[in-house]
């Protein structure tokens, strides 16, 4: 397994998988809800320097969270051409 970093890490249009979410199981069961769990592809959109909405893509849809919550999520960053999905 490659190396693991936070969510908010990927830069904008980078993709990774999904492989754990730090949290109790109410942040697990909300993030579940909109599509956000582990083995999940996520593709970020957009995001704002340690502030503000970070803006996901996730199973077709469109996910807007803060950053505290997008920083407990751990992803393993996909390289650049990956046809993994």
């Amino acid at each position: 397994m490659g190396k693991l970093i936070p969510l908010v890490e990927l830069k904008e249009g980078e993709e990774g998988i999904i492989v754990g979410i730090h949290g109790g199981h109410g942040l697990r069961r909300n993030l579940e809800g909109l599509g956000v769990a582990p083995g999940r592809k996520v593709k970020m959109i957009s995001k704002h320097f340690r502030a503000g909405p970070v803006v996901i893509s996730v199973v077709g849809t469109q996910v807007a969270m803060g950053y505290g919550m997008a920083r407990k999520i751990l992803v393993q960053p996909l390289p650049k051409n990956s046809a993994a999905g």
